[in-house]
């Protein structure tokens, strides 16, 4: 029987895993690489069992849906990657959920420049989209309740947020019923997000795709991102985001090593300025503010 190239092509990574050399052997290399790599290592080098690697690794890929790319981090250093046909290390990757990561990032650094503060009113940013009646949860409702999901929407608000017969979101999630006090209740909610995207294009004048090239894509040495838009011409912050393996892991890195202003990725610089608005932020963000009842 013919086999799998795409089983064939985990069980070379796999192989690769066990021994301790990180390479990617599952899927082809494609010849462009980004200027400066993260620097890499074998798994054993940073105190990483490679077979309580390959056992999650199989264990992941027995699931539906199994792996596009994996990339293992420690101490800055790459342990482990691998790409399953047909994707690649040079491959942009939409990110879904991810993508929330980068707009609140977007939101911190806007903050951060004084465009805009948690505790501003999501309604006083669009005086022109606003309901003819405009209840109290919704006036009440402010930056810091969209950053914690915690709009007071009783489900997620997307759905009915996208249906707006005229494409404007904005006015879609404004029109939409707050039948809990904002704070009180968390529902997962991309639309959210979206309106967080919506606020900071409306205070910069720029796409958040945009507004981050020069604040945090290029420094940390990300090429070519792309996101999605809504009709109205908004990245839609929720999900839409695309980027490269490698670029997500040069991210994630940012985030635990933020509060060392000495710190830098390869082939990008970071001012001590942003590790402390990076840091602050991310203390701001995980505090626990609403808990969600037991299903």
């Amino acid at each position: 029987m013919k086999s799998n190239p795409t089983d064939a092509s985990r069980r070379a990574f796999l192989k690769s895993a066990a021994i301790g050399v990180a390479a990617c052997a599952a899927g082809e290399r494609a010849e462009a690489e980004v200027p400066v790599r993260l620097p890499r290592t074998h798994p054993e080098a940073l105190g990483i069992d490679p077979a309580a690697l390959v056992a999650f690794l199989t264990a992941v890929d027995a699931k539906p849906g199994g792996m596009h790319s994996f990339m293992l981090l420690r101490h800055g250093q790459v342990a482990a990657e691998g790409w399953w046909k047909p994707y690649a290390p040079a491959h942009h990757h939409m990110l879904f959920s991810l993508s929330k990561s980068f707009t609140s990032t977007a939101v911190g650094l806007a903050i951060s420049e004084g465009l805009l503060n948690v505790e501003d009113r999501v309604v006083s940013f669009f005086p022109d989209k606003l309901p003819a009646t405009m209840d109290k949860n919704l006036a009440e409702m402010r930056v810091r309740h969209l950053l914690t999901m915690a709009t007071g929407h009783d489900v997620d608000a997307t759905g009915p947020t996208r249906a707006q017969p005229d494409g404007d979101w904005v006015r879609g999630f404004l029109a939409l019923p707050v039948e809990h006090e904002p704070g009180s209740k968390f529902v997962y909610n991309s639309a959210a997000t979206y309106m967080l995207s919506a606020i900071v294009q409306k205070r910069s004048g720029q796409r958040v795709l945009d507004y981050l090239m020069s604040r945090l894509f290029t420094p940390l040495g990300i090429e070519g991102p792309t996101w999605e838009t809504c009709p109205q011409g908004i990245d839609t912050g929720g999900w839409g985001l695309s980027v490269k393996t490698e670029d997500i892991a040069r991210f994630g890195q940012l985030y635990p090593q933020a509060p060392q202003p000495s710190w830098a990725l390869p082939g990008g610089h970071f001012g001590v300025n942003l590790f402390f608005i990076i840091s602050g932020f991310v203390i701001f963000m995980t505090i626990t503010r609403t808990r969600r009842p037991a299903d």
